[in-house]
């Protein structure tokens, strides 16, 4: 279940601060004001109880460390790896797992943390595999939600931004494992979207 308003629709803005960019989706400022909206909304489900944080890696490395430093509850952290877009900008057929958890859940309130929510395929994925280590219960944390793109019903517990249905970089997000340090999500401009010379 969506805990509060947490879905906010972006407007893209008419200039960017990276040449690549087309436009840029939601700026550095609106992302740190929202992380700590969520750090809240998040404590004010879990309480005062210790929090296993399953991050999906790469993409949500830098959200989730951000993230953690805005809930005030014990937390214990482990990370997943999973492969679905390679150097696409689709999503690539079944969602690939390359590293497992090494955390015990087991009978524990999980939190599962990733960047986009898009095709759900990914998450599905994920939390069917969480689920069978026992926990009390798993819920999700995405920064951002393309609903536009759903291919599974999937929704998540905890939402940060609702976009459209762009190709995003930035934050953590990449293509062919560029852009990632961007502060700021934006548009990658179409004619950098697959070209020949990263092939």
């Amino acid at each position: 279940m969506l805990v509060g308003s947490t879905v906010i629709m972006c407007a893209a803005a008419s200039s960017s601060s990276h040449a690549d960019l087309e436009t840029i989706l939601v700026s550095e400022q609106a992302i740190r004001r929202r992380l700590k909206k969520l750090g809240s909304e998040i404590k004010a489900v879990y309480g005062e109880e210790e929090i296993p944080l399953v991050a999906i890696i790469h993409c949500a490395l830098l959200f989730a460390a951000d993230l953690l430093r805005e809930i005030p509850n014990p937390v214990r952290l482990d990370c997943i790896r999973v492969s679905s877009y390679r150097n696409e900008t689709t999503s690539q057929g079944k969602p690939q797992l390359m590293h497992s958890l090494s955390l015990d859940v087991a009978n524990r309130h999980v939190l599962l943390i990733d960047d986009i929510l898009d095709t759900g395929k990914t998450l599905a994925m994920v939390v069917a595999l969480i689920r069978k280590l026992s926990p009390a219960s798993v819920k999700v944390c995405v920064l951002l939600d393309k609903k536009g793109r759903r291919e599974v019903p999937f929704e998540a517990d905890f939402v940060g931004f609702e976009i459209p249905d762009k190709f995003v970089v930035g934050y953590g997000l990449d293509f062919a494992e560029r852009y990632r340090n961007l502060p700021c999500f934006g548009v990658l401009k179409p004619q950098l979207q697959n070209p020949p010379e990263w092939a």
